[in-house]
């Protein structure tokens, strides 16, 4: 959901085995040559290194799952193995969803992207500091809508699945598990306590000093933003939505916003190096709430793979191309080099890929296609760690799967 990984910051400068390893389950995809075995052997001695509890590997290419295996423990005390059907929230990777749902809309002739976003919405959203100037919804997509992530904002979009009690060990993580059960509320709500000028939550700083449109800087709330402007677009909650329009013809049966509409038996326990973390339920969930699998994730990618092609089920060849296109000017961007954005992707020019990472408590991800290859991959964990050579795992691991 934050755009980082916990253990590391993520930005690229960036068929039936014949033997099964010990420490990793043996479902995998178009397995068959020696090639593959040789990743299955790094693999198993990368996750030897001790830094994930549990992980998978996924590599695709536009005629599907290339390579598919789970290694380590979804839940270390029961030693339950972590596999590619274990379910965990996939953090910020959930906003490539938001502008997949988004070109839906557009399709469907129910928005369009350089709208201004009070077309749709119950409350008013300005930027006080430029309150004649507005902002478009095409801007909450390219993180370009002055409206940035603050305290407040990260105080009190979290709340426990489960009510617990704050212990020393997990003082790392206090700002995740203050806010109990009972505070959770809909993705409306949440939206209005923020922005609404009157709203419980709101604050001015919630608003950069600058123009909508004229800086890129990185901005959860204006990605929930955007889901709940699909909400009020389409007359259906973003979650409906996405069902209907992305996880039901992608057939991502494993998939869905919110505990209650998954199989809670397959999700993966998360874990800050060997402490269990509780679980938690995110208020903007759009932003990084996705629970799913890395076989549906396979699934996604595939599509985006052949979508760049002109070739994806679920939107049409136009709308692809405005997904991945660099929508922004190279002033937008203060400090990234090689580096631009589609809608909701990131793009790092310099390896020619497309995709996004992802990093909240107890879980981190990463799902990128190289566009001269057609190739992707994603990678999800259910770990995060202060170990000295976690950064080096983890590429490790990224880099092996990069090999086909």
């Amino acid at each position: 959901m934050k755009n980082l990984i916990f253990i590391v910051v993520v930005v690229f400068c960036c068929s039936c085995q014949t033997e099964k390893s010990k420490k990793s389950n043996s479902n995998t995809e178009k397995v068959n040559d020696t090639e593959f075995k040789a990743i299955d052997k790094e693999l198993d001695s990368l996750y030897n290194l001790g830094v994930f509890n549990g992980f998978t590997a996924t590599i695709v290419d536009s005629t599907g799952i290339v390579y598919n295996k789970g290694f380590g423990y979804a839940d270390i005390s029961t030693k339950k193995k972590y596999t590619t059907n274990t379910i965990i929230n996939i953090a910020s990777v959930s906003k490539m969803f938001i502008g997949v749902a988004l070109l839906k809309a557009k399709e469907l002739k129910l928005l369009d992207l350089d709208d201004p976003v009070n077309n749709y919405l119950p409350f008013e959203v300005v930027n006080p500091n430029y309150p004649n100037n507005v902002i478009t919804i095409r801007q909450l997509a390219t993180h370009t809508s002055s409206i940035v992530d603050t305290d407040i904002y990260l105080e009190t979009c979290y709340t426990n699945k489960d009510d617990i009690s704050i212990t020393e060990a997990l003082k790392r993580y206090t700002t995740y598990y203050q806010n109990p059960s009972d505070h959770f509320m809909s993705l409306a709500d949440y939206m209005s306590k923020i922005l609404k000028k009157d709203g419980e939550y709101y604050e001015a700083k919630t608003f950069a000093n600058r123009k909508p449109g004229e800086l890129f800087e990185y901005s959860n709330i204006g990605a929930a933003l955007c889901g709940l402007i699909i909400e009020y677009a389409s007359k259906q909650s973003f979650n409906e939505f996405t069902k209907t329009h992305i996880f039901q013809p992608l057939e991502m049966s494993s998939t869905s916003w919110f505990f209650e509409e998954v199989d809670t038996t397959r999700y993966s326990k998360l874990y800050y190096d060997e402490l269990e973390l509780p679980y938690y339920k995110i208020l903007s969930y759009p932003d990084g709430g996705l629970i799913t699998s890395s076989t549906d994730l396979g699934k996604f990618l595939v599509d985006l793979i052949r979508g760049f092609s002109g070739n994806g089920s679920i939107l049409s060849a136009i709308s692809y191309q405005e997904i991945f296109k660099s929508q922004l000017e190279e002033n937008a961007f203060t400090k990234k080099k090689n580096y631009n954005v589609g809608i909701f992707t990131e793009k790092e020019l310099a390896y020619n890929v497309i995709g996004h990472t992802g990093g909240d408590p107890g879980t981190n991800t990463m799902l990128f296609f190289d566009t001269e290859t057609k190739k992707g991959r994603v990678f999800v964990a259910n770990t995060d760690s202060k170990k000295e050579n976690s950064g080096s795992v983890f590429w490790g691991i990224w880099n092996v799967i990069g090999k086909y």
